[in-house]
């Protein structure tokens, strides 16, 4: 694909779309390769979060004091920082909005934070994958225990088995990154996403595109799924 959106890619480009996966299924990446296509923003959740913590903003402060005891952080937090991002003027125009919604609690709100701004949810992108390839993506991860490099057994390896080719320290396997692990966060997801994907589905918003395949493949399949919303 050309750097330059093409007038197709444009045209998607005035849409507010939501991207929801299981971990590992590449929601960041095909986020940011849209966006950077479609000139809209990429909306991530854990983004909005870093910014609001590192700037002490009055949100931000507030989300520290759970986040610091290890508690998850409320729901009327999260929403309140996405709705300050999402009145920002880049993005009326179009935003893609990555880690949020998770749960049906936070789907309606969005909704009602979107009729707030004046602006309507165009698409959900549902990202689908194989588990097995999943828990191949994830558990093959490897971290520097020196510079913190992050390295796949697959797709990214090193040259020398278990050690960095940046700074020569060993690797190591984060516990979230063990197969009984991630099965395990599978499952979450599942119970929580699957009221999430029912309510858009409702709603004739969902979208599902298959995750399968070459980074190049998966964004042709969701840009080509965001005209088709377009178009309806």
């Amino acid at each position: 694909m050309s750097r330059r959106a093409p007038a197709a890619f444009r045209e998607a480009a005035l849409m507010h779309v939501v991207l929801v996966g299981p971990p590992g299924a590449g929601k960041g990446t095909q986020a940011q390769l849209i966006a950077a296509r479609l000139q809209i923003p990429h909306v991530s959740t854990g983004d909005i979060f870093r910014e609001n913590v590192s700037e002490m903003t009055e949100l931000g402060r507030q989300a520290k004091t759970f986040m610091n005891t290890g508690e998850l952080v409320p729901d009327a937090i999260t929403v309140a920082m996405v709705r300050d991002r999402l009145a920002k003027p880049d993005a009326h125009a179009g935003f893609i909005l990555d880690g949020f919604p998770r749960t049906l609690v936070q789907a309606e709100q969005l909704q009602t934070t979107l009729a707030e701004l004046d602006e309507n949810l165009d698409v959900v992108l549902q990202m689908k994958i194989d588990d097995d390839e999943l828990v191949r993506r994830l558990s093959g991860r490897r971290v520097c225990k020196g510079c913190g490099r992050i390295w796949h057994v697959d797709y990214d390896p090193t040259s020398v088995d278990n050690n960095c080719d940046e700074c020569g320290c060993g690797l190591s396997q984060r516990d979230d990154d063990r197969p009984e692990t991630i099965r395990r966060r599978l499952q979450v997801y599942r119970e929580q996403t699957e009221p999430l994907v029912d309510f858009y589905t409702e709603l004739k918003l969902l979208a599902v595109i298959d995750a399968m395949g070459t980074v190049d493949e998966v964004t042709l399949r969701s840009v080509q799924a965001l005209l088709e919303a377009r178009s309806a």
